[in-house]
Protein backbone atom coordinates (compact mmCIF):
# COMPACT_ATOMS: atom_id res chain seq x y z
CA UNK A 1 0.00 0.00 0.00
CA UNK A 2 2.87 2.32 0.73
CA UNK A 3 4.14 1.66 -2.75
CA UNK A 4 0.81 2.66 -4.19
CA UNK A 5 0.74 5.86 -2.19
CA UNK A 6 4.29 6.66 -3.32
CA UNK A 7 3.38 6.20 -6.91
CA UNK A 8 0.29 8.26 -6.46
CA UNK A 9 2.28 11.09 -4.88
CA UNK A 10 4.80 11.01 -7.65
CA UNK A 11 2.11 11.29 -10.24
CA UNK A 12 0.93 14.80 -10.93
CA UNK A 13 -1.85 15.66 -13.18
CA UNK A 14 -0.69 17.53 -16.26
CA UNK A 15 -1.25 21.26 -16.14
CA UNK A 16 -3.12 22.65 -19.06
CA UNK A 17 -1.06 25.28 -20.95
CA UNK A 18 -2.23 28.82 -20.59
CA UNK A 19 -3.48 30.45 -23.72
CA UNK A 20 -1.71 33.71 -24.57
CA UNK A 21 -4.02 36.22 -26.00
CA UNK A 22 -2.56 38.10 -28.95
CA UNK A 23 -3.66 41.59 -29.81
CA UNK A 24 -4.24 42.02 -33.48
CA UNK A 25 -2.99 45.42 -34.64
CA UNK A 26 -4.99 46.79 -37.48
CA UNK A 27 -2.86 47.75 -40.50
CA UNK A 28 -2.22 51.45 -40.90
CA UNK A 29 -1.44 51.26 -44.57
CA UNK A 30 -4.40 53.40 -45.47
CA UNK A 31 -3.47 56.05 -42.93
CA UNK A 32 0.19 56.00 -44.05
CA UNK A 33 -0.81 56.30 -47.67
CA UNK A 34 -2.90 59.31 -46.82
CA UNK A 35 0.17 61.01 -45.30
CA UNK A 36 2.36 60.59 -48.46
CA UNK A 37 1.92 63.54 -50.89
CA UNK A 38 1.03 62.75 -54.47
CA UNK A 39 3.48 63.20 -57.35
CA UNK A 40 2.36 66.74 -58.25
CA UNK A 41 2.84 67.95 -54.70
CA UNK A 42 6.26 66.30 -54.51
CA UNK A 43 7.35 67.97 -57.76
CA UNK A 44 6.22 71.34 -56.48
CA UNK A 45 8.07 70.81 -53.21
CA UNK A 46 11.25 69.81 -55.10
CA UNK A 47 11.04 72.92 -57.29
CA UNK A 48 10.56 75.16 -54.26
CA UNK A 49 13.55 73.54 -52.56
CA UNK A 50 15.72 73.87 -55.66
CA UNK A 51 14.75 77.51 -56.09
CA UNK A 52 15.46 78.24 -52.46
CA UNK A 53 18.95 76.77 -52.78
CA UNK A 54 19.78 78.26 -56.19
CA UNK A 55 19.16 81.89 -55.26
CA UNK A 56 21.72 82.06 -52.43
CA UNK A 57 24.26 80.04 -54.42
CA UNK A 58 23.90 82.33 -57.43
CA UNK A 59 24.14 85.41 -55.24
CA UNK A 60 27.35 84.19 -53.64
CA UNK A 61 28.93 82.42 -56.62
CA UNK A 62 28.23 85.07 -59.28
CA UNK A 63 30.62 87.73 -57.96
CA UNK A 64 33.21 85.03 -57.25
CA UNK A 65 33.17 83.85 -60.89
CA UNK A 66 33.21 87.40 -62.25
CA UNK A 67 36.43 87.97 -60.32
CA UNK A 68 38.21 85.66 -62.78
CA UNK A 69 36.83 87.30 -65.92
CA UNK A 70 39.35 89.76 -67.37
CA UNK A 71 38.08 93.29 -67.49
CA UNK A 72 37.90 95.05 -70.83
CA UNK A 73 38.41 98.73 -71.38
CA UNK A 74 36.12 101.33 -72.88
CA UNK A 75 35.75 102.59 -76.40
CA UNK A 76 33.12 100.00 -77.29
CA UNK A 77 35.70 97.89 -79.16
CA UNK A 78 35.38 94.85 -76.94
CA UNK A 79 39.15 94.83 -76.49
CA UNK A 80 41.03 93.97 -73.35
CA UNK A 81 43.37 96.48 -71.78
CA UNK A 82 47.06 95.67 -71.90
CA UNK A 83 48.58 95.57 -68.41
CA UNK A 84 52.09 96.49 -67.36
CA UNK A 85 54.23 94.62 -64.82
CA UNK A 86 52.38 96.31 -61.95
CA UNK A 87 48.96 95.38 -63.30
CA UNK A 88 48.10 98.89 -64.46
CA UNK A 89 46.50 99.68 -67.81
CA UNK A 90 49.10 100.58 -70.43
CA UNK A 91 48.65 104.19 -71.61
CA UNK A 92 50.04 104.94 -75.06
CA UNK A 93 51.79 108.25 -74.36
CA UNK A 94 53.32 107.08 -71.10
CA UNK A 95 54.51 103.84 -72.72
CA UNK A 96 56.11 105.58 -75.70
CA UNK A 97 57.86 108.01 -73.37
CA UNK A 98 59.79 105.15 -71.78
CA UNK A 99 60.15 102.68 -74.68
CA UNK A 100 62.30 103.41 -77.72
CA UNK A 101 61.63 102.68 -81.39
CA UNK A 102 61.80 99.00 -82.20
CA UNK A 103 61.18 98.04 -78.57
CA UNK A 104 59.41 94.79 -77.79
CA UNK A 105 58.37 94.56 -74.15
CA UNK A 106 56.08 92.15 -72.38
CA UNK A 107 52.61 93.09 -71.19
CA UNK A 108 49.66 91.08 -70.00
CA UNK A 109 47.42 90.32 -72.96
CA UNK A 110 44.41 88.22 -73.86
CA UNK A 111 43.54 85.50 -71.33
CA UNK A 112 46.36 86.82 -69.17
CA UNK A 113 49.04 85.53 -71.57
CA UNK A 114 52.36 87.39 -71.79
CA UNK A 115 52.16 89.49 -74.96
CA UNK A 116 54.76 91.65 -76.64
CA UNK A 117 53.75 95.26 -77.26
CA UNK A 118 55.80 96.54 -80.20
CA UNK A 119 56.97 100.11 -80.81
CA UNK A 120 57.34 100.83 -84.53
CA UNK A 121 60.25 102.60 -86.19
CA UNK A 122 57.96 105.62 -86.52
CA UNK A 123 57.59 105.79 -82.76
CA UNK A 124 54.02 104.47 -82.53
CA UNK A 125 52.31 101.34 -81.26
CA UNK A 126 52.32 98.48 -83.77
CA UNK A 127 48.89 97.31 -84.98
CA UNK A 128 49.50 93.82 -83.61
CA UNK A 129 50.91 92.23 -80.48
CA UNK A 130 52.72 88.91 -80.21
CA UNK A 131 51.82 86.18 -77.75
CA UNK A 132 55.11 85.27 -76.09
CA UNK A 133 54.22 81.62 -75.39
CA UNK A 134 56.37 79.26 -77.46
CA UNK A 135 54.28 76.97 -79.66
CA UNK A 136 56.51 74.02 -78.79
CA UNK A 137 56.09 73.41 -75.06
CA UNK A 138 54.83 76.73 -73.72
CA UNK A 139 57.98 78.51 -72.56
CA UNK A 140 57.99 82.32 -72.62
CA UNK A 141 60.17 83.36 -75.55
CA UNK A 142 62.47 86.36 -74.92
CA UNK A 143 63.30 89.01 -77.52
CA UNK A 144 67.00 89.12 -78.45
CA UNK A 145 67.50 92.63 -79.83
CA UNK A 146 71.11 92.03 -80.86
CA UNK A 147 69.97 89.26 -83.23
CA UNK A 148 66.62 90.87 -84.13
CA UNK A 149 64.63 87.73 -83.32
CA UNK A 150 62.92 85.78 -80.57
CA UNK A 151 64.83 82.77 -79.21
CA UNK A 152 63.32 80.18 -76.91
CA UNK A 153 65.76 79.21 -74.14
CA UNK A 154 64.07 75.84 -73.55
CA UNK A 155 64.63 73.94 -76.81
CA UNK A 156 66.07 76.47 -79.25
CA UNK A 157 63.03 77.46 -81.30
CA UNK A 158 63.42 80.80 -83.10
CA UNK A 159 61.02 83.40 -84.51
CA UNK A 160 61.69 86.50 -86.58
CA UNK A 161 60.77 90.04 -85.52
CA UNK A 162 57.12 89.47 -86.51
CA UNK A 163 56.89 86.22 -84.55
CA UNK A 164 57.05 83.96 -87.60
CA UNK A 165 58.72 80.64 -86.92
CA UNK A 166 62.13 80.33 -88.58
CA UNK A 167 63.52 77.38 -86.63
CA UNK A 168 62.01 74.40 -84.78
CA UNK A 169 61.19 72.34 -82.91
CA UNK A 170 58.27 74.77 -82.53
CA UNK A 171 55.65 73.79 -85.13
CA UNK A 172 53.92 77.16 -85.49
CA UNK A 173 54.48 80.90 -85.41
CA UNK A 174 53.64 83.00 -82.36
CA UNK A 175 49.98 83.94 -82.04
CA UNK A 176 48.87 87.43 -83.08
CA UNK A 177 46.52 89.88 -81.35
CA UNK A 178 45.09 93.13 -82.70
CA UNK A 179 46.30 96.30 -81.00
CA UNK A 180 44.16 99.44 -80.85
CA UNK A 181 44.14 102.66 -78.84
CA UNK A 182 41.02 103.55 -76.85
CA UNK A 183 39.69 107.09 -76.43
CA UNK A 184 41.26 107.31 -72.98
CA UNK A 185 44.71 106.44 -74.44
CA UNK A 186 44.61 102.84 -73.16
CA UNK A 187 46.22 100.16 -75.32
CA UNK A 188 43.76 97.38 -76.12
CA UNK A 189 44.30 93.83 -77.33
CA UNK A 190 41.62 91.94 -79.24
CA UNK A 191 41.41 88.57 -80.98
CA UNK A 192 43.06 88.24 -84.38
CA UNK A 193 40.68 86.16 -86.50
CA UNK A 194 41.81 87.18 -89.99
CA UNK A 195 44.42 85.50 -92.17
CA UNK A 196 47.91 85.40 -90.67
CA UNK A 197 49.76 88.01 -92.76
CA UNK A 198 53.07 86.22 -92.13
CA UNK A 199 52.04 82.85 -93.55
CA UNK A 200 48.90 83.57 -95.59
CA UNK A 201 47.08 80.89 -93.61
CA UNK A 202 44.15 80.85 -91.23
CA UNK A 203 45.13 81.65 -87.62
CA UNK A 204 45.83 78.42 -85.78
CA UNK A 205 45.05 79.98 -82.35
CA UNK A 206 41.31 80.44 -83.03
Amino acid sequence: MALALGNRAAFKAPVAPQRVQRRVVAPRAAAAAAEVPDMNKRNIMNLLLLGGISLPVAGLGGPYLLFFVPKGAGGGTGGQAAKDALGNDVKTNAWLATHQKGDRSLTQGLKGDPTYLIVTQDGGIESYGLNAVCTHLGCVVPWVGAENKFKCPCHGSQYDSTGKKIRGPAPLSLALAHTTIAEDDTVLFSTWSETDFRTGEKPWWN
